[in-house]
């Protein structure tokens, strides 16, 4: 049975070629002064720093420039954000990049007016903000997070071993997003592979939970197909414009929580891979390469059906003469084919993890409830293990 649920997503979003324009609808909403957050420089080199400064300067915006958001966004780095935001009294952030610009404008949003430490508020207590709110946009130039549509923000704490991510509610969500797919045509193949990844998990993770044969199942079905078709024809063309407009799309549904209503849902691949990214700082979606196949083998037997289901609906597998365990093992063989094809990292030794930080990833690693089976302590260890 599906369960009750109420859902809600404020998020506006502009698709499309010409998206970029819509930011002078938007930014008139907003005050005078805007932090404009990015990463590394990378949109300097391709030229859409040089045109979101010009629609901000065309709508007489104070801009205030917070770069060198790294992949994973550090506490300390939020902290600076915070500064930057709180000195220059700022009314907007508009953050131009991928999944991690957004999770940290998100961060920094909260944070602004928090008058406590915002770590512990929101990333050990998982309090929810009681203070004025920093509103954000979003202008996406790589996919994968879904962050343009959802309230998630992740902040890792290198000196705690900790990776954390916050799922804030409607409020702290992005006030709108602008998706043109060709900024996403310059983005590296690995990090291009590492986000089509984090699309494909995080639609398992929602999907591999509950017993309900509900039309959530049916859309993560279609959603995973269709990364698997569009993955193929970009790895071979980059800016095969209808392969990377579709895999930015599913990106946003795979984590806008629409498949989430009346699910369990999972995320033990996330808490696994983020543990070991707070050890690592690797890509986010090849730390859940290297975890995924080593969990989902562990937890088959308890979710037999499903992953039955997941072997013929979404990989196409031949059931005659084949016993519910073989059609299982060898959907799970197709994605290991597939992930191979994408040439995503395939084990943590990879990463560079090593035998001796495997305790402690154990230890960072949050237990959640949702799925087919909870894990203790050991089995998160065993699946570590089975993932070097």
């Amino acid at each position: 049975m599906l369960g009750n649920f109420v859902y809600s997503n404020p998020t506006k979003l502009y698709f499309g070629e010409d998206s970029l324009k819509y930011l002078s609808e938007e930014l008139p909403k907003y005050g005078k002064t805007v932090q404009l957050i990015y990463g590394g420089g990378s949109i300097k080199k391709n030229g859409i720093y040089d045109q979101v400064i010009k629609l901000l300067k065309t709508n007489g915006k104070i801009v205030i420039e917070d770069g060198g958001v790294m992949p994973n966004p550090t506490v300390e780095k939020l902290m600076e954000g915070v500064q930057i935001a709180r000195e220059n009294q700022v009314d907007f952030l508009l953050a131009v990049g991928g999944g991690s610009c957004c999770d940290y404008a998100k961060a920094v949003s909260v944070s602004v007016h928090c008058n406590e430490d915002p770590w512990e508020k929101y990333y050990i207590r998982f309090e929810e903000p009681d203070c004025e709110i920093v509103p954000v946009g979003c202008v996406l130039t790589m996919v994968g997070t879904g962050s343009e549509m959802n309230g998630g923000a992740v902040i890792t704490n290198h000196e705690q071993k900790l990776k954390i991510g916050h799922v804030f509610g409607d409020n702290v969500m992005p006030k709108f997003a602008v998706l043109n797919p060709k900024f996403t045509f310059t983005v590296p193949k690995y990090q291009m592979a590492s986000g089509i990844y984090d699309i494909f998990n995080h639609i398992c993770e929602q999907y591999f939970s509950g017993k309900d044969d509900n039309t959530s199942d049916y859309i993560s079905e279609a959603l995973m197909k269709s990364v698997i078709h569009s993955s193929r024809i970009a790895l071979q063309n980059s800016e095969d414009y209808e392969a990377r407009s579709n895999i930015m799309w599913t990106a946003t549904w795979a984590l806008n929580t629409l498949i989430a209503q009346g699910k369990a849902t999972d995320w033990m691949v996330h808490m696994l891979g983020q543990s070991v990214g707070a050890y690592t700082d690797a890509a986010h979606g090849m730390t859940l390469a290297a975890v995924s196949l080593a969990y989902y083998r562990y937890i088959c037997p308890y979710g037999l059906s499903k992953f039955r289901r997941f072997a013929v609906n979404v990989w196409d597998v031949e059931e005659n003469g084949k016993t519910d365990e073989q059609i299982a093992a060898e959907g799970l063989s197709c994605m290991e084919n597939w992930m191979k094809e994408l040439g995503l990292v395939m084990n943590l030794r990879e990463l560079g993890v090593m035998e001796e930080m495997l305790n402690g990833i154990a230890d960072g690693t949050f237990i959640m409830e949702g799925g087919y089976k909870i894990l203790n302590h050991d089995e998160v260890l065993d699946i570590l293990k089975d993932s070097m």
